[in-house]
């Protein structure tokens, strides 16, 4: 059963080390995204499953101990999921995660064991959902950290140009994340999400699979768009 969720942006930008000189632009997000792992942490969860977009090669289960880095980002920084710091040399967090463990570090987090899933993209929303649904089955008490992004199109400087598509798609997405609106997720369009480069998509439609007959109210602490995406944070509880 789902007892908690956290959504999260998911821009290396996130950590400080990265953005340098602008690791300022991003404090109020940072700040969010503390609390919304505070929630995580209130609802005593048994397990702690990190969602995020993955490419092929950092897709599939990512067990506790999972290191990434943040070397490709010009950065010698590197992290692991969870408290397990045992090595698991085979694997290799995708950035998402990399940054979710980030997260998790910076707040301490020892709660519960922890598992990591990167999710491709494409995949599509019936499937998304059922791997939400996959998840919350083995666990009796089960949160979620889910990381991704919006548009990435809202300004003519963001890394997919200006879409006038792209604050409404945010603007929906923020509400059904506030509002714990598990049926206006399920019914995100997959194409306009991969057009507007939304990385967030298939991340959130497993959350709407996990949620399904939790009775969760949300609440968005976070919402904007610097450098043209679109950031929101939002928990579930």
């Amino acid at each position: 059963m789902l007892v908690a969720a956290a959504v999260c942006p998911c821009p290396p930008l996130l950590v400080p080390d990265v953005a340098a000189g602008a690791a300022s632009e991003l404090d109020a997000a940072r700040a969010a995204c503390s609390d919304a792992l505070g929630v995580l942490a209130a609802a005593r969860p048994d397990r702690l499953v990190v969602v995020g977009p993955a490419e092929q090669s950092g897709r599939g289960p990512h067990p506790e101990g999972t290191r990434g880095s943040f070397r490709g980002f010009g950065v010698d920084l590197d992290v692991r999921l969870g408290r397990d710091r045992a090595a698991v040399p085979e694997r290799v967090l995708p950035p998402s995660l990399a940054v979710a463990a980030w997260l998790l570090e910076r707040t301490g987090w020892s709660d519960a064991p922890i598992e990591g899933l990167g999710v491709g993209e494409p995949l599509p929303a019936k499937r998304c959902i059922e791997v939400g649904k996959d998840i919350v089955a083995q666990a009796e008490r089960v949160a979620l950290l889910v990381m991704g992004d919006a548009s990435a199109c809202r300004t003519l400087k963001a890394p997919g140009y200006l879409d006038e598509r792209a604050a409404p798609f945010d603007a929906e997405v923020a509400r059904a994340l506030g509002a714990a609106d598990v049926p206006a997720l399920k019914a995100l369009d997959a194409e306009l999400a991969y057009e507007l480069k939304a990385s967030g998509r298939a991340p959130w439609q497993v959350l709407a699979g996990a949620a399904e007959g939790a009775d969760l109210g949300g609440a968005l602490l976070y919402e904007d768009a610097p450098y043209g995406v679109g950031y929101l944070v939002a928990t579930w509880s």
